[in-house]
């Protein structure tokens, strides 16, 4: 079947949403993010198949058209296939650590991964550290990103040099690279409300708006949005997710304040260059506390 379009048609597995055996909610973004991105790709395709329960998983190029994809529909074989533009390919990854010899050690995984302490040390089976024994990296599932691996073996040389070091992972933050781009640091709303509920406070939510910033009009670029999560009694930040033009890059500030400790009325007064992007990121700062 032949989608007769001036714009693209899409299959997809749902974004990067999908949740893979060993996923944690803070591998996966948060809501607001998966939504914006979501209109975004609906606005750009005429047709979205984004539930992997309809596709068999077979896509490949079609025969008479080299540009095209075909994607086997599952549950409507009287259709066959169907033609669609592009393909977005989002079905996780899963640890490989089978071979290791870790039961030789009374060592045992969970759903793959290399049991570790806040200090990257292995854990056996029975609670125990293993001695000069650490697993780094994607292995422990901590959370599995190329700069966290790295952030964890630095963490581990400096242990093994005499100086103690914790690394904090909620401060690392992550970035999907579509357009606009994606960025989190800290944990996704849904699981700050479980935190605060469980922990007895209350959190507060600040969302600022790309269409009331020069810089992002200017490029034409003006749809996005800045949200910060705060406990409104400390002023401690709890999460920043940034969803928009140069996302991945404005992250960093909001990471660097997390692993600092650093409070919302600390940064409120906070001055930055005009007109820039990174003055959006802590301007809902300025009116929330």
């Amino acid at each position: 079947m032949t989608i007769p379009s001036t714009r693209s048609s899409l299959v997809g597995s749902a974004w990067g949403m999908t949740r893979q055996p060993g996923w944690t909610r803070r591998t996966s973004a948060d809501s607001f993010l998966s939504s914006a991105l979501r209109t975004r790709l609906f606005r750009r395709a005429e047709q979205l198949i984004r539930s992997t329960a309809s596709v068999d998983g077979r896509c490949t190029p079609a025969a008479k058209r080299g540009k095209r994809l075909e994607a086997a529909r599952k549950r409507e074989p009287a259709q066959g296939f169907e033609e669609v533009d592009a393909a977005l390919i989002a079905t996780g990854r899963a640890p490989f650590t089978k071979g290791l010899g870790l039961e030789n050690i009374n060592v045992e995984t969970q759903r793959g991964f290399v049991p570790v302490d806040e200090r990257m040390r292995v854990i056996d089976a029975d609670g125990n550290l293993i001695p000069h024994l650490y697993c780094i990296g994607d292995a422990n599932g901590k959370l599995m990103l190329a700069h966290t691996a790295s952030a964890q073996g630095i963490s581990v040389v400096e242990q093994l040099t005499g100086n103690d070091h914790v690394l904090n992972h909620l401060s690392i933050p992550a970035a999907c690279f579509t357009h606009p781009e994606i960025s989190m640091v800290g944990l996704t709303c849904l699981k700050q409300w479980e935190k605060a509920e469980n922990q007895g406070f209350e959190i507060s939510i600040a969302k600022t708006s790309f269409k009331a910033n020069t810089k992002a009009l200017a490029e034409n670029e003006g749809e996005g949005f800045a949200k910060l999560i705060y406990r409104p009694d400390t002023g401690e930040i709890l999460g920043v997710h940034i969803f928009g033009m140069h996302a991945a890059d404005l992250i960093h500030e909001a990471s660097n304040a997390i692993a600092l400790g650093t409070r919302v009325q600390d940064i409120k007064f906070a001055v930055h260059a005009h007109p820039t992007l990174s003055q959006e990121l802590y301007k809902s700062a300025k009116v929330s506390f």
